[in-house]
């Protein structure tokens, strides 16, 4: 499975921005996706998921009521609408697809190559 995250780019804080990640095969019903992001010298962090099946979302309590996570399972996409950014949002966001639904990074198997997200101040 190869993922293609793409729609990163430079905004202003408080601007908004869309992720996009495309899977080049189906999307079992099983499957969480999941967004990370890592910041300059800092670790990889969760930022939310979607379980593939009912749709169901959870999101790291700094995003919360900011960002939101859609999909369309007949394209195999998955979405990160960003809104209110700030610049601590800034970093490289990455998709990725976990069988379990869990936060932590080591869990998700396959990821997507990520797409840089610069928000200024």
């Amino acid at each position: 499975v190869q993922l293609q995250a793409s729609g990163g780019g430079l905004v202003q804080a408080g601007g908004s921005l869309r992720l996009s990640c495309v899977a080049s095969n189906r999307i079992f019903s099983s499957a969480v996706m999941g967004w990370f992001r890592q910041a300059p010298g800092k670790e990889r962090e969760f930022v939310g998921l979607i379980r593939w099946d009912f749709g169901r979302v959870y999101y790291a309590d700094s995003v919360k009521g900011r960002f939101a996570i859609s999909r369309n399972k007949a394209e195999n996409a998955l979405y990160l609408q960003m809104n209110s950014l700030k610049p601590e949002d800034t970093g490289v966001y990455y998709c990725a697809r976990a069988l379990a639904f869990t936060t932590a990074p080591s869990e998700y198997v396959y990821w997507g190559q990520g797409t840089l997200v610069t928000v200024s101040s």
